[in-house]
């Protein structure tokens, strides 16, 4: 029989320059305290956790340092530029994340998760500013991992734009709606991986809880970026592991391929050479 380790089998993603063991990255912010969300990384299992360098206070009330809790020897930095709503503005804050994470082994200061939102409102991305950001980062030697709504045409244009990753968001950020398109999603990573099916397409934003991340992973999705799922539960370690092995569980019902949906039953037992069976006439 063949044996399956369900912990690390086809485990790895490849982003980049960047090879993570874990396909799930989650996010530093809303945490109570330093301490939980140490707690919390530790816990999810990720070996990549995002640093919103615009919004992120990279020290607290007490004077501690976000960096301290952080073991660069176990996670590689992921700055963002969550909070900009213009290209120029999301330009600028990625060079300055670049800038203070330079130096610090295993931080990823080459690359950046990018946003660039539309409005306060919704939080949802704007499609021309975030092309041309995106533009701009590459041609700075940025590797860009760009955060989208789900329209498969404007993550195409992403990708042409130079991404290292497309990631289109599930919902609205924070919302905790979880995929709401579903079938968008499949046009996305169709389209995206069309010529290359080793591209990497990761859900960003709009989790809930451990099924959402469940359902993006079995629909095909390369992984999963989340940050208030876990931060904002009423138990945000026990749903950090429960987050972590939802998105194993997902990887695996894909890679092992669903049952077909059909209308009626079909038996588990075969009902061929039963004696005396006579089914009752539909």
């Amino acid at each position: 029989m063949r044996a399956v380790d369900t912990a690390t089998s086809d485990s790895r993603i490849q982003l980049g320059t960047h090879q993570l063991n874990s396909r799930l990255i989650v996010g530093t912010g809303k945490y109570k305290s330093y301490e939980q969300m140490q707690e919390c990384l530790a816990l999810s299992g990720a070996d990549v956790v995002t640093v919103a360098v615009r919004r992120e206070r990279l020290v607290d009330a007490d004077g501690r340092n976000i960096l301290d809790f952080i073991d660069l020897d176990k996670y590689t930095i992921l700055p963002n530029t969550a909070g900009c709503f213009t290209a120029e503005d999301a330009v600028r804050v990625a060079r300055l994340g670049r800038e203070i994470l330079r130096g610090l082994e295993n931080s990823g200061a080459a690359w950046v998760k990018l946003e660039v939102l539309g409005d306060t409102r919704t939080l949802l991305p704007d499609p021309v500013a975030t092309i041309e950001a995106c533009r701009q980062l590459v041609d700075d030697g940025f590797q860009v991992l760009c955060y989208t709504s789900d329209d498969p045409i404007t993550a195409m244009r992403l990708k042409e734009a130079g991404a290292a990753s497309v990631m289109p968001a599930g919902s609205p950020i924070g919302s905790g709606q979880g995929v709401l398109n579903p079938g968008n999603l499949k046009i996305c990573l169709e389209y995206l991986k069309e010529n290359d099916v080793a591209y990497p397409v990761i859900v960003d934003a709009g989790v809930g809880t451990a099924s959402d991340v469940a359902v993006a992973m079995e629909l095909g999705c390369d992984g999963v970026l989340l940050n208030t799922g876990i931060a904002g539960a009423a138990d945000p370690p026990r749903m950090a592991v429960a987050m972590r092995n939802a998105c194993l569980a997902g990887r695996q019902a894909w890679l092992a391929g669903r049952i077909a949906r059909k209308l009626y039953a079909t038996a588990s037992s075969p009902d061929e050479g039963v004696i005396g069976l006579r089914p009752p006439q539909a």
